[in-house]
């Protein structure tokens, strides 16, 4: 197969690169069936974040605000389709590509934000019970099964090694836009029950008495799937944890993140934290810490959600739209 796709997504510092991420799980399996992706936008205070697409080849080139501009530079590019992730495109941006001849793929959370799209994809979980108003001969991918995951997350299981005290991986996103990282680390040292913890931050600092502090880093598969207790926001990476069986306490650092924090939590595969790090956070992650059994049967009702295929059906609807 071949053809050349345009991926339109942005990362940076205050903004998080969870859209990133994912589309670059798209990119993987798009790649792996012999088409050429290329990444539009930008991507900025986050050297991890770059180093996703260098890693993979994935060439990235600025994309201009304005969407007849962005239609113009993808006829320059000779893209056969378009993917758009990204809550700050102005809203003709999906309908300038449509006229311009290019199928295009809406990657979204909720609500589209009045972006037009031939398919629109939300990964998110109960999606499928949300619908929303779609443009004529457009339709829509939803629920978990859709959910993207990267080489380094479906070709990894889950490795259980109990020891003295638990292991906490804690993280939000990959660049901590909301500067939570320390706030989590002292609501960690103030449960008073032993762990050990891996805590990922953009900024250095000083964390505690059994609490690591490390760069964002490529070994965070690794790491979740090493893990006793993830905590972390309920942003992309939720999916790859689901799909490891790891226990996962929650919060959210932004309001888009809200209606996938209850979903998850209603349903019970992850722990309620709120959105502060405060004395009833304190109190929840202090069950977890010492209630192995607790931990675990988060995980459990997680476990078959998401079952590590979604981009592969998500490929498949996506080159359906172009490729005859």
């Amino acid at each position: 197969m071949s053809g050349r796709v345009g991926v339109r997504c942005d990362a940076a510092a205050g903004s998080g690169a969870g859209h990133l991420v994912r589309c670059v799980a798209l990119a993987e399996e798009l790649c792996a069936r012999g088409v050429e992706v290329v990444f539009l936008g930008a991507v900025s205070g986050s050297e991890w974040a770059m180093d996703q697409l260098r890693s993979r080849g994935l060439p990235l080139v600025a994309a201009p605000g304005r969407p007849d501009r962005l239609a113009a530079l993808a006829c320059e590019l000779r893209l056969d389709a378009v993917v758009l992730d990204s809550y700050e495109l102005p809203e003709g941006t999906g309908g300038a590509l449509r006229a311009a001849g290019f199928p295009v793929l809406a990657i979204v959370d909720g609500d589209p934000l009045g972006q037009e799209a031939d398919l629109y994809l939300d990964q998110n979980l109960g999606a499928e019970d949300r619908p929303f108003p779609l443009p004529r001969d457009s339709w829509r991918l939803a629920g978990t099964r859709y959910a993207l995951l990267r080489d380094s997350v479906r070709g990894r299981r889950r490795v259980r090694q109990p020891g003295p005290v638990p292991r906490v991986l804690c993280f939000f996103g990959g660049t901590d836009s909301a500067g939570v990282a320390p706030a989590w680390a002292e609501a960690l040292a103030c449960t008073g029950v032993p762990f050990q913890a891996t805590l990922v931050s953009p900024e250095p600092f000083e964390a505690g008495e059994g609490i690591t502090v490390i760069p964002p880093t490529d070994r965070l598969p690794e790491l979740m799937a090493a893990a006793d207790l993830v905590v972390t926001a309920a942003g992309s990476a939720i999916w790859e944890l689901l799909h490891l069986g790891v226990p996962t306490a929650l919060s959210w650092v932004a309001d888009n993140q809200l209606p996938g924090y209850r979903a998850l939590v209603g349903r019970g595969v992850a722990a309620g934290l709120g959105r502060a790090a405060d004395a009833e956070a304190v109190g929840v992650l202090a069950r977890l810490l010492a209630d192995p059994a607790l931990r675990e049967e988060h995980g459990r009702r997680g476990g078959g959600l998401v079952d590590g295929k979604g981009r592969e059906r998500v490929a498949d609807a996506f080159l359906d739209l172009w490729v005859r």
